[in-house]
């Protein structure tokens, strides 16, 4: 066209960005939007339409976003249409912006365009994804008040909603509707079914819709292999997982990592074949038992298939054989598996670093942990709680107290959100090292950064001040626990009262015992007579 002088104009530029698009060719159809823009020719609606599409596929939100709020500030140029906005609500359900799916489709009101069942359809499906099923069912009645017959992907929606929020029942019934309104349930339909059974544990149900399925004409492909080892890996039975995963093979569907991944997480979640289902046919009782060895074997058979099958695994699957091999107690082979990862250009994600170094601290290997921590550092991954928890098991093995404090160092710009149970195990190592001066450094770091700090951290606190002998602050916390509203326990009382008679002193067991009591009466607590110190059998019981 270009070499005989006729174009090309607009109508042809979309139609190749068109085309990239149909074919999934998104960053081709950015490139060539951008030769575009060096042309005389403005975009259109269509042609900002396209591109937003393609942002939102290739995840780049910000973008795609930003494309159209340019779209509303130049109306008079290229006017948002329905299917911007409806593109709009798609990348808000992508990214979890359950709400400002809705705040879109009340725009398109505002705007004075008129929805159709693809719009209603995209706040339907947003509902639907987070298992929001009244939400989903408002817009599907709506659907029908507005005039429009809701398709077969408004059913599946609204199918799934309830599947997502554990209601199989209700599930059943939109799907025996689809039938009643002279519609089809297509794969997706059957898919979404069978893991709303699969997910609440109902997996003969779930088997039984597989079935049907097949017996409708829609023959079953890799998502829906997927669909039913997820289930049965979420359900935790001792499910046949052999019988799926032969399923697939006899249908010819070809595996891929994500079933792979499916797979072998399935494997190390049940805990033995006592009953299998026998796919599709018949259900078998093996009455086999199946040890953690056993789990783990299974899982290395698949993974080692899964390689010989040209099906690359990716961090997930390596991730998976990690948590297999750290739950057999084989920190070795956990570890060759890591460094595996390495060899074939997979970058390790923190969550794959915690599973080697619950592994290496299970193993008795925790200076192995800070040797991952450094590589951590060397190679950018982010430290998660995971990551500080099994750092700071492995700096109490090691009586690490350096690295600890430079640990909560490194904590202090997010002690806020740290969890109750990170911080008592950092205080507990603090306290239990002698450290007392730090240990209470970070307990004051914590309130000061507005950190939760409930009976358990005081609990924590007061033993080893106590073991410390550090009767004056151990009564000063007591009166900290009061003053934030936590009662103290009977024991925390009985034993400073403890520590009064036996180490304290006749020079102190009196002020103790003074400060104690009226404590005691703050508290409401009943009397606690240097008798009623001595710990019998049945206070002991009574206690626990």
């Amino acid at each position: 066209m270009t070499e005989n002088g006729v174009g090309p104009d607009l109508v042809t530029h979309n139609i190749v960005l068109s085309a990239y698009k149909s074919g999934a060719q998104y960053s081709k159809a950015l490139s060539y939007f951008e030769l575009m823009k060096g042309t005389h020719i403005r975009p259109d609606t269509t042609t900002h339409n396209i591109v937003i599409y393609c942002l939102v596929k290739l995840g780049q939100y910000d973008k795609a976003i930003g494309f159209f709020n340019s779209m509303r500030e130049k109306r008079s140029e290229c006017r948002p249409d329905i299917v911007t906005f409806t593109t709009i609500i798609h990348l808000y359900s992508a990214s979890g912006q359950i709400e400002n799916c809705k705040a879109v489709f009340s725009t398109i009101l505002a705007e004075g365009l008129k929805p159709n069942i693809v719009s209603y359809n995209a706040v339907l499906g947003a509902y639907a994804s987070h298992g929001m099923s009244e939400e989903a069912l408002s817009v599907f009645n709506e659907i029908n008040r507005n005039g429009f017959r809701p398709d077969i992907v408004s059913y599946t929606s609204l199918l799934n909603s309830y599947g997502r929020s554990q209601q199989p029942r209700k599930a059943r019934e939109v799907f025996d509707l689809i039938k009643k309104n002279n519609l089809k349930p297509n794969l997706v339909s059957y898919s979404a079914l069978i893991d709303a059974y699969g997910s609440c544990g109902l997996l003969a149900e779930a088997v039984e819709v597989f079935r049907e399925m097949e017996q409708d004409g829609i023959q079953p492909n890799v998502v829906s292999i997927c669909t039913l080892l997820a289930a049965c890996g979420r359900t935790g039975q001792k499910v046949n997982i052999d019988a799926v995963l032969s399923a697939a093979e006899m249908r010819g569907i070809k595996l891929n990592t994500v079933a792979y991944n499916s797979a072998i997480g399935s494997y190390m979640n049940v805990g033995g074949y006592g009953e299998a289902v026998a796919f599709l046919d018949e259900m078998i009782d093996l009455k086999v038992p199946l040890t953690k060895q056993g789990q783990v074997t299974e899982a290395e058979s698949m993974f080692n298939k899964m390689k010989m099958s040209g099906c690359s695994p990716d961090v997930i699957t390596y991730t998976a054989m990690v948590h297999a091999y750290n739950a057999a107690g084989d920190w070795e082979k956990a570890c060759a598996l890591f460094l595996e990862m390495e060899t074939t250009d997979i970058q390790p994600d923190s969550v794959a670093c915690s599973a080697l170094m619950r592994a290496f601290n299970k193993g008795g290997q925790p200076s192995k942990v800070l040797v991952l921590a450094e590589f951590m550092r060397e190679k950018e991954i982010p430290f998660s709680e995971a990551i500080l928890f099994e750092m700071v098991s492995a700096c109490s093995i090691l009586r690490d107290w350096r690295t600890t404090i430079d640990l909560i160092k490194l904590m202090e710009p997010s002690l806020p959100v740290a969890s109750i149970g990170l911080m008592n195990q950092l205080l507990h190592l603090l306290g239990k090292s002698g450290k007392i001066e730090s240990m209470m450094k970070l307990f004051f770091k914590m309130v000061a950064s507005g950190c939760e700090v409930n009976f358990n951290i005081y609990s924590t606190l007061l033993k080893n001040l106590l073991a410390a002998g550090n009767w004056r602050k151990y009564i000063e916390v007591l009166q900290w626990m009061e003053d934030a509203g936590i009662k103290p326990s009977h024991g925390m009382f009985r034993d400073i009262l403890s520590f009064a008679q036996k180490s304290g002193g006749m020079e102190y067991a009196s002020i103790i015992q003074e400060r104690v009591e009226s404590l005691k009466r703050i508290s409401g607590e009943g009397d606690f007579s240097r008798e009623s110190v001595c710990h019998t059998p049945s206070t002991i019981a009574a206690e626990q």
